[in-house]
């Protein structure tokens, strides 16, 4: 790649943007590979345990403090955020008042996140290529060891909230993140700054209170680490608290008064597959393994497995009103292969004094 002027990187830099936006990200910034003023943060929440079971955020806390030594001779990050609000799902409010449904994150239900995104920001480098040649890059979409809130707030797209998330002031929350680490001396953007004021509705809102303080989040309580990162038993602690949320739990987003501005998502991704946005907690726990894997294909669903899926639904049968085809569901998984559905099925008839 030869050098390029400050003019032309200024240009480049716009027609990344312009790029990114056909693609369908909602907005793109410039971050310096600089993080080292957030990794206090991090390194509290380590050292807290807050992590849970997630030990990769341990193991790999040298990579995110140091993104260029997940990619050697990067010095930018372009940061993007796409919107995943789908307007063709059932209302989450409605699917929540509902105990006999089962309510799936929002941003679960159509295809996988992870590929969208990492197909897009991969079109987007390769335009970037037939602008100027051959570049350093790598592609990174949460699975990658990244601070990547911490990066986007460094780029302009938001700023990370009392919950964690990171907010927008024009479109809320309802928006997913990914980076393209690079080599590239493109000119930064200015970061955003807080606007959560004293609004506490998140805090005030988590069903399992989670956020212990503001801009603090204890995972080992939160309803989205219990329901797909955690491998074992669901504390007993708070099963009930957890409701019909079979995958994930969005409540924090739902009260934010910045999602007002949120912007409906018009890509057809993700848009809700196999009724996921709908769909009645017996049906779900019915399913096969076999069927399981057919329908969460190409899904983010698929993080949890097939028995945390039956676990999962077996504590919200166990929340759900005491009626016969809830009983005779539970009792059909009674003898299931594994331990760990089996302990959850017991103590959902017990709560419904039908063991």
């Amino acid at each position: 790649m030869r050098s390029l002027s400050t003019s032309e990187l200024e240009d480049l830099t716009g027609d990344i943007k312009t790029r990114g936006r056909g693609l369908g990200f909602a907005q793109i910034g410039i971050a310096a590979a600089d993080v080292e003023a957030q990794v206090a943060h991090l390194d509290r929440w380590l050292a807290a345990g807050r992590h849970g079971e997630m030990g990769y955020m341990e193991h790999h806390r040298t990579l995110r403090a140091h993104p260029a030594e997940l990619f050697p001779g990067t010095i930018r990050v372009i940061s993007a955020r796409m919107d995943y609000w789908s307007t063709a799902a059932e209302p989450a409010s409605r699917v929540l008042e509902e105990p006999a449904a089962g309510y799936v994150a929002r941003y679960a239900l159509g295809r996988d996140y992870h590929k969208v995104l990492r197909s897009r920001l991969r079109r987007l480098a390769r335009f970037i290529e037939a602008r100027i040649g051959d570049f350093g890059y790598r592609v990174a979409v949460d699975s990658a060891p990244v601070l990547e809130k911490a990066l986007a707030q460094s780029a302009g797209l938001g700023w990370i909230g009392k919950h964690t998330n990171l907010i927008n002031r024009n479109a809320g929350s309802w928006f997913l993140l990914g980076e393209i680490l690079t080599d590239l001396p493109l000119p930064v953007d200015a970061a955003a700054t807080d606007h959560c004021g004293s609004c506490r509705a998140c805090i005030d809102v988590c069903p399992t209170q989670a956020i212990v303080a503001p801009y603090q989040l204890d995972a080992r309580r939160c309803i989205s680490y219990l329901t797909i990162e955690l491998r074992g038993s669901i504390p007993v602690e708070f099963r009930r608290a957890i409701g019909n949320r079979i995958f994930g739990c969005d409540d924090c987003q739902l009260v934010c008064p910045w999602n007002k501005f949120a912007k409906p998502s018009a890509e057809p991704a993700f848009a809700p597959r196999h009724g996921l946005d709908r769909s009645g907690l017996a049906e779900l726990f019915a399913w096969s393994e076999e069927e399981w894997s057919q329908r969460t294909e190409g899904s983010a669903v698929r993080r949890s497995g097939y028995y945390g899926w039956l676990r999962n639904i077996a504590v919200a049968l166990g929340n759900a009103a005491t009626d016969d085809a809830v009983v005779r569901a539970l009792r059909e998984r009674m003898s299931h292969t594994s331990e760990l559905v089996r302990e959850h099925v017991r103590w959902a008839l017990d709560r419904h004094g039908a063991s």
